[in-house]
Formats: structure tokens, C-alpha cells, sequence
């Protein structure tokens, strides 16, 4: 099977999203062939290169989303005419949608004699619901028109940005029914989100989709929902080819809980996140198959609009080797000090540290030899570090440096560590050194270091958020977040009942290797793979620059009675409109080059 793999800002680069399980993915199919197909975020990213790709991968395309060179096209009257009226239709359904952040739009548009009560008493409007079908059905045949047109006239990016597009942009927001935030839109407001819609709509005008590229494939398969997930839909759409989505973090989901940038108004923000949520509505409708990573993940999905049935929830799959001598000691001599509670992750205020240290307050009351250890570094830019200072200081406001006698030097009970210095060599020794692990996050998603924790056979008290409950599965301690006196609870628990502890750990290991190991992961993607193409295959009839039917061009297997597609026929030569570069992405490489 050829499978198409769809990356933004991630596989193949040395460092992005979904870049490990991507390579174990890859690596862990061997009887599959894979094209890569890679949007890159930044010219760091592409610098640093890529890592070394297994063979397997038969060849690699890649397309920069953080430059916006012009791609030199330039249209006549109707392919202006042709632009004008999809642009105008795609923004009018972007202002005028339902399902955004704020809720508001088209309930101003329906009225009462298009309700029903439902059984709770609440009035559900059908009128609206049916209103977002079009609008959703309208913000679709828009994208594909301007995909069409950026086939035939061989870009989209100047065009994007022009004049036009924040014209019609502006008509849409200034016509009756749309977002009331939209209303208030200014010039520079128009501009950015018309900016911000060229970066993500850009996989429109690369030459991916003909010429033995992604029409060529058996299935493709889009690492994440958003732009990456876009060459799938236009292959999809040209093609028939079936697409599969996975989302191990809700892209939609992401848009909404991103802090607002610096001078963000309102009216962006509820553009842009009506415009997200169109994006994400076409891609759900589009996929034969969505996979999210856990529970959590796939109730926003199913609160996005994809459909129930469409949903198969397969976990991450993590390497449980690199715990397995941590995990295997823990059964036979348990931990190397029974008084140390750990927390490993990623230092940032999402994952609460300051609770975590007021809860470390009452701990040390009850407990006075405990300790804690933070390992982890502080997240990328300046609020990162920022918040490990704040942190820092707090620690040593609480806990002053104390020591058993007057000769002494005082030793604080607190200490920040890092991955890779004397006293935490590795990630495993890191959960090695505690009794418990501990987690204190406000805002989750799938939590690797509680997993990571449960390799190791260690006991866990985390805070109710995300995937959590799902993961542990009553092998931890749950408590509710931004609570540090039922932190410490938990905690003071575990320390004070080594035997619950190992009871504990032992459930937590043996659910972990069950559930989250690379195996089941590589299995169940393989099982996924085998049912979309059983189900939705691509026949294909060959033929050459004459139009004549290429001998042996269609596999025996492809005769076998089924539900097939629609046969299309495929020409050997080199498509009129892809005669010149669309872009300026990077030409097919082979494996192994620039790596």
C-alpha cells in the first residue's frame, strides 16, 4: 500500500509536532511504501534539517507555511471573476457561520416558527441547524472553486492577499446577518485574518495533487487537522483518493485556548476562529476515518461536527522500553527514596507549579522529610522562564533553607533540576528517585509524563483535566485542579501506605503496557489502514500522452467486486497548468538526503 503522510510543522524536521510517533509510525510499517508530504513552520525548522528516515519512505515534498513570496501568477478577467466569487462566498460563510467561540450569527436569523422544544425544555431552532448546513456546504464548494482555480492558473498566494480578497471580506462582514463581533472590523483587522487565511489556505496552491503525486496514492493520511490536513481534502476532492485523520491534539481546540496576541482585537479573533471551524467542520465531513488520541480529544471533535461513527480512538503509542528496567526494579526493591514526591514536564503556567508548592506546604506539616523534585525545562520564550523565576522565588519564600543542626548547611526541600545533569541523568532515573509522581496540570491533553510515570510502576496523584481519568483508569489518585489542600491529601495518603503504593504501581504498569505501547499503536493504524482501502479504494485507469490504456496499469485486485470509486482516468504527461513552479517549495527529495 502507498501511503500519503501529511505533516505541518513537524515529521520529517529534526524538531516539530507528532514527530516521534510519525517516525515509529513509519518505521513500525515496513510493508507499506510512504510518500511525505511536510509543511514546514519556519526557516530554523528547515535549517536544522531533517533526521534519518527509514527506507520505506520512497520520497519527500515539502512547502515553507512562514514565507509569503509571491508565486507570479497572474489572471486574466475570469480567472479574476472566478476568484472574486469564490472568495466572496467562502468569506460570506466565515462571516455569517454558526458554531464559532461566541455562539453568535445565524440565531439572529431564525425564528420561532423554526423551533422545537427538546425534553430538557430548551428551544432548539432547526431553522439555525439547517442554516449551518448550508453555510457549511457553501464554505466547502468556495474552497474547492479556489483550489480548481489555483489548478488551472497555478497559484492563489498573490491573489489571497490582494486587494480583492480584503474587499470581499469586508462585504461580508458588513452584510446583514453576520458575526455581531465581525461588524466592528476594521482595515488592519481585515488584513491580518486575510493574512492569516492565505498562510492557511497556501496547501491550495502547491503541485502536489497531479502528476504521480498525491493522486498516486493508496490513502492519505494527515498527522493533524488545520493546514495539514488540507492536501489530503484536494486530493480527496481531484482524486478520490480517501483520507484518514488523526488528532492528538484537537487543532480547533488549540485556536480557541491560544492566548490572545499582543493588539488582537475581537473581531479577528472571532474571524479567525469561525474561519478554523469551517476548516475543521470540511475536513471531519471529508475523512473516511478520525482517529483521536484519547476520550477527551474526541469529544471536541464529535462538539466540532464530525461524525460519531467516523471516530476510532487509538492512544498514542510511547517506547516502554526506555522504563523498563525502572519498572521491572520497582516490582522486586521499589523506589530509591519513599519520602520524594517528583513532578517531570514542561515548566509553564498551564501546568500550575504554584499550586504545587502551596500543596507542598501542607505536605511538609504532615510530612516533614519530604521532598520534592522538579525536573523539566521551562517552555520556549521569555514566559517560560519568566514563570520558572516566579516559581523558583516561591520555593524559596515557603521554604527557607533549613538544617539539622547549628554547624550544618541548610539544604532547601525544593529543588529544580534538568534532564541530563549529575543527580537526573535520564528521563527514567527521574521517576526513578520518588515514591510518587505527581501532576498538577490545569490545562492537559494526553499526559505523556503520567504515562511515562506508569512504565516506571510508580503511584500517581494527578489533577482531573484532559485525558487524565481516562489514562489512569483507577490505577492513581485523582484530585480536582487548582485545589492544593486535596493535592496534599493525596499525597500525604500515598506516603504514609507503601503497600497501596506498590499496589498501585504494579495496576499502573501493567495498564500501560497494554494500552499505550508502540505496538498497539503500529496495530491498530494497520488495521485502519487495511479498512478505508477495503472500503474506498482508488481505481485507477491508466493511459498514456495518446489516451491509450497502459498494459498491466491496473493491479488483478482491483477487478474484485467491491465499493469502489468512481474510475478516473490518469494521463502520463505532465498536466498543462503544472507546466511552471505554483511555489516556490522544495522539489521531491529522495530519503535520506538533507537528513
Amino acid at each position: 500500500m502507498r501511503i500519503g503522510l501529511l505533516t505541518e510543522g513537524g515529521y520529517p524536521y529534526v524538531s516539530g509536532d507528532a514527530r516521534l510517533w510519525c517516525d515509529r509510525l513509519v518505521r513500525g510499517l515496513g510493508q507499506h511504501e510512504f510518500d511525505i508530504y511536510a509543511l514546514s513552520r519556519s526557516e530554523r525548522q528547515e535549517d536544522e534539517g531533517w533526521i534519518q528516515l527509514p527506507p520505506q519512505v520512497s520520497r519527500v515534498r515539502t512547502a515553507p507555511l512562514w514565507t509569503a513570496e509571491d508565486d507570479g501568477a497572474v489572471y486574466g478577467r475570469r480567472a479574476r471573476r472566478r476568484f472574486a466569487d469564490a472568495y466572496g462566498e467562502l468569506a460570506a460563510a466565515v462571516c455569517g457561520g454558526r458554531g464559532t467561540a461566541d455562539g453568535s450569527g445565524a440565531s439572529g436569523r431564525s425564528g420561532v416558527s423554526g423551533s422545537s422544544v427538546g425534553s430538557g425544555g430548551s428551544v432548539v431552532s432547526r431553522g439555525a441547524a439547517a442554516s449551518d448546513g448550508v453555510e457549511a456546504d457553501r464554505f466547502a464548494s468556495a474552497l474547492y472553486g479556489l483550489a480548481e482555480l489555483a489548478r488551472d492558473e497555478g497559484g492563489l498566494v498573490g491573489a489571497l492577499r490582494s486587494e480583492d480578497a480584503v474587499r470581499a471580506l469586508e462585504r461580508a462582514c458588513r452584510a446583514p446577518g453576520a458575526l455581531r463581533a465581525a461588524r466592528t472590523a476594521r482595515v488592519p483587522d481585515l488584513l491580518a485574518v486575510a493574512a492569516h487565511i492565505e498562510r492557511v489556505l497556501r496547501p491550495l496552491s502547491l503541485d502536489w495533487y497531479e502528476d504521480d503525486g498525491l493522486d498516486s496514492v493508496d490513502l492519505c493520511h494527515a498527522a493533524a487537522g488545520g493546514a495539514a490536513a488540507l492536501p489530503g481534502l484536494l486530493a480527496r476532492h481531484f482524486s478520490g483518493v480517501p483520507l484518514l485523520v488523526t488528532e492528538y491534539g484537537v487543532q480547533l481546540r488549540a485556536h480557541y485556548l491560544a492566548p490572545a496576541t499582543v493588539g488582537e482585537v475581537p473581531a479577528v479573533r472571532a474571524l479567525l476562529a469561525a474561519f478554523h471551524g469551517r476548516v475543521a467542520a470540511e475536513v471531519y465531513r471529508a475523512a473516511a476515518l478520525i482517529t483521536p488520541g484519547n476520550t477527551h480529544a474526541r469529544r471536541w471533535q464529535e462538539r466540532c461536527g464530525a461524525d460519531r461513527a467516523k471516530l476510532r480512538t487509538v492512544y498514542p503509542g510511547m517506547e516502554a522500553s526506555r522504563f523498563a528496567e525502572v519498572g521491572e526494579s520497582a516490582e522486586d526493591s521499589g523506589c530509591a527514596d519513599p519520602d520524594t514526591l517528583v513532578w517531570v514536564g514542561r515548566i509553564e503556567p498551564a501546568k500550575d507549579l504554584i499550586s504545587l508548592l502551596h500543596s507542598f506546604a501542607e505536605i511538609r506539616k504532615e510530612e516533614p522529610k519530604t521532598r520534592l523534585r522538579i525536573v523539566g525545562t521551562p517552555a520556549d520564550g521569555p514566559a517560560g522562564a519568566t514563570y520558572l523565576a516566579h516559581c523558583k522565588a516561591l520555593a524559596a519564600q515557603l521554604f527557607p533553607d533549613e538544617a539539622e543542626g547549628v554547624h550544618a548547611v541548610g539544604d532547601n526541600p525544593v529543588s529544580f533540576e534538568e534532564i541530563g545533569g549529575p543527580e537526573v541523568p535520564s528521563l527514567a532515573e527521574a521517576y526513578a528517585c520518588g515514591a510518587v509522581i505527581v501532576l498538577s496540570s490545569v490545562v492537559e491533553g494526553f499526559p505523556i509524563s503520567l504515562v511515562e510515570a506508569m512504565f516506571c510502576g510508580r503511584a500517581t496523584v494527578s489533577t482531573d483535566v484532559g485525558a487524565v481519568v481516562e489514562v489512569i483508569g483507577g490505577t492513581g489518585l485523582v484530585v480536582p485542579p487548582r485545589n492544593p489542600r486535596a493535592l496534599a491529601e493525596a499525597c500525604v495518603a500515598l506516603l504514609r501506605d507503601p503497600e497501596r503504593r506498590e499496589r498501585l504501581g504494579a495496576a499502573a504498569r501493567a495498564r500501560a503496557l497494554e494500552l499505550f505501547t508502540v505496538e498497539q499503536n503500529i496495530a491498530a493504524f494497520h488495521g485502519i489502514y487495511l479498512e478505508i482501502v477495503s472500503h474506498s479504494p482508488v481505481r485507477r485507469v491508466l493511459v498514456d500522452e495518446e489516451g491509450e490504456p497502459l498494459p498491466f496499469g491496473v493491479p488483478a485486485e482491483a477487478h474484485v467486486p467491491g465499493r469502489w470509486t468512481e474510475t478516473r482516468l490518469m494521463a502520463t504527461g505532465r498536466p498543462r497548468w503544472a507546466a511552471g513552479a505554483p511555489v516556490r517549495g522544495t522539489a521531491p527529495l529522495v530519503a535520506g538526503e538533507g537528513a
